[in-house]
């Protein structure tokens, strides 16, 4: 028989005393972390809830850093729109207070506050929020526009905006002064004046004529190019008469010269000398008109000028511009807004005809040509090239009508598209001196030359030559949606800008241009000049209706502020039930804990005393003492 010793069966006591040393380990674990357990194991059946409530958490906390960063450029954002906005308002104050007094460089106190502002404007579409531009679209490492300086004086190779304001200027003012206007008498006539525009885009366009003169008869602007005429005929206008000749300037406000019959000689200012006969009051008002012309061609147009220049400098328009071609006449010529789209050889035709059912497609939209009676987007086959032109500027939707000179047509589309044009027949196309399938893409507008002055059209600045100003990305749609941030699961906000949107574009460009314009002192219309440039920058500086606005971008971008306020605020409730419930899985009652720990701690240490008790028994305890 043999006699085991405590250690061996009796291990079993060792093994309750590891478990209880287990339990106070997890439990003192447990009051430590305030977790239930260090491991997702040790979490039990609830684990798979506590993932789902921890991915929800993780998830939150991103939408918040998000909503963080886009907080932030917002609020950079809207204090470069503030900023705009008060630049705006400081110009069209200055416009509308200036002193007309020029400085040695020609120029008023009003328009060097506009220089600096203008370079602040600059400087604010360039704003940055880190290492992002905020106006330069998806571009968002590149800045939004040239400098200032670049924009204004050019460089060495590129025609800055000043330089396009004088081109423009002789273009408009023509080689005498007329705003490329004539006052005639047709031949064999002593009676009648006649008016009449050069066919070109540039100077004074002919609007309406109102008499009150005495046994005139007024006919009114008609043909392409336009003219009127004014017959006194046999009867002299009586004292007091009047006659007035209304105008479209470049930048399409009007003006307008009155003139008064008077017996006064010398005739007071705005007057024309009733003569001995209607022969001597023609002359006498042709001699006058002619002087008004020059004066108005001096002081409104030079500033509507500057306007319309700065307009095509800032916004970029695309250009077709054609070969110069030939009619089918005998001897050939080269065509003009008269020439018809078909005919026979030996007439003032195109040298390929169109036919009906052929087509010319512009921007995607087809004009079909019909034997007679066309209608909507139609053309008549016998139709010129005039009425063709016209059908492709409307629906085009350019706001620089298409023009044709010495044979060649130059088109242009509308402000900021592209311009195609392709025809089924083209042999046709090509006799207009167009390539069939030709595109365009914008770019800056300005007179074709030298010469200026004589100038016909307005060609497309090319990169080489011109400052294009905006720098940024130009793509297809909407500026906003240039930058997208996702603020909760089913939440975008889009907060996307372009320095080129029409709100930026027209306030950069009305104060570029008083800020270009330089004025020579020893005019003697240099006052009426400057006066008439800061009239037109203070109203078009004025909100101007159907026209974005800096306050329109603002309101977008407070809305997208909203939103995102919106939801982080959702978020930080949900987050909040989110970690309330994630510690009931994962946390511990540490009351509990302790109160658990204590009786182990009791009850080990009972296992303890046992336990050396019996290891310390042994055999010879029991054996009688001899």
């Amino acid at each position: 028989m043999s006699i085991d010793g405590v250690s061996g069966r009796t291990s079993y006591i060792g093994t309750t005393i590891l478990n209880l040393r287990n339990q106070l380990n997890d439990l003192t674990t447990q009051l430590a972390t305030g977790k239930v357990s260090t491991t997702y194991a040790g979490q039990g059946l609830d684990r798979g809830f506590a993932l789902s409530l921890r991915a929800q958490i993780s998830g939150i906390n991103a939408f918040s850093d998000t909503a963080t960063n886009l907080n932030t450029r917002l609020s950079v954002a809207n204090l470069t729109l503030q900023g705009l906005s008060d630049v705006g308002t400081q110009v069209k104050n200055s416009a509308t207070t200036a002193t007309l007094t020029l400085n040695d460089s020609g120029q008023t106190s009003g328009q060097i506050t506009a220089q600096a502002a203008f370079a602040n404007a600059v400087a604010m579409l360039n704003s940055q929020s880190g290492d992002r531009y905020l106006f330069s679209g998806r571009a968002m490492d590149t800045p939004a526009t040239v400098s200032a300086d670049t924009m204004l004086k050019g460089t060495a190779t590129q025609a800055g905006l000043t330089q396009l304001i004088n081109e423009r200027k002789q273009a408009d003012q023509g080689s005498n002064g007329m705003g490329r206007l004539s006052v005639s008498s047709p031949p064999a006539t002593m009676t009648v004046t006649s008016v009449a525009e050069d066919g070109s885009p540039f100077g004074l366009k002919l609007l309406s004529v109102q008499s009150s003169l005495t046994g005139a008869t007024v006919t009114q602007p008609t043909g392409t190019p336009k003219s009127t005429s004014v017959d006194l005929g046999a009867v002299n206008p009586k004292d007091g008469d009047k006659i007035k000749f209304n105008f479209t300037l470049p930048d399409g406000t009007t003006d307008a010269i009155e003139l008064t019959a008077t017996t006064t000689n010398p005739p007071p200012a705005g007057s024309f000398l009733i003569g001995a006969d209607t022969a001597a009051t023609t002359a006498n008002l042709q001699s006058t008109l002619t002087s008004s012309i020059k004066t108005l061609s001096d002081t409104s147009l030079v500033a509507a000028s500057a306007i319309a220049a700065s307009n095509n400098f800032f916004n970029p328009v695309a250009t077709v511009s054609g070969a110069a071609v030939n009619n089918h006449n005998t001897p050939p010529a080269p065509i003009s807004g008269a020439t018809a789209l078909s005919g026979a050889a030996g007439t003032d035709s195109l040298s390929t005809s169109f036919a009906a059912g052929d087509t010319i497609t512009v921007n995607g939209t087809p004009i079909t040509f019909v034997a007679s009676g066309a209608t909507g987007n139609q053309l008549n086959v016998t139709d010129s090239v005039q009425t063709l032109m016209a059908k492709i500027d409307q629906i085009s939707g350019t706001k620089n009508p298409s023009t044709i000179s010495n044979g060649a047509i130059t088109l242009h589309g509308a402000d900021g598209e592209s311009l195609s044009i392709s025809s089924s027949n083209a042999a046709a196309l090509g006799a207009l001196g167009i390539a069939n399938n030709t595109t365009a893409t914008p770019a800056p507008l300005r007179v074709g030359g030298p010469p200026f002055d004589t100038a016909t059209n307005l060609v497309a600045g090319t990169p080489v030559n011109t400052v294009y100003w905006y720098t940024g990305e130009n793509g297809p749609g909407s500026a906003r949606g240039t930058a997208v941030a996702q603020v909760d699961q089913s939440i975008t906000v889009q907060y996307g800008a372009r320095a080129n949107e029409q709100a930026f574009r027209y306030l950069l460009q009305n104060v570029a241009v008083y800020a270009a314009v330089t004025t020579n002192a020893s005019n003697p219309n240099a006052s009426q000049q400057v006066t008439a440039l800061a009239q037109r920058v203070s109203a078009n500086l004025a909100p101007q209706n159907g026209q974005q606005q800096i306050q329109d971008v603002q309101a977008e971008f407070a809305g997208a502020q909203t939103a995102t306020k919106a939801a982080t605020d959702r978020q930080t409730q949900l987050k909040g039930m989110a970690e309330t419930m994630l510690d009931s899985v994962e946390g511990v009652n540490q009351d509990e804990v302790a109160t658990k720990i204590l009786a182990l701690q009791t009850s080990l240490q009972a296992s303890y005393q046992t336990t050396s008790m019996l290891y310390q028994t042994t055999l010879l305890k029991y054996l009688p003492i001899s």
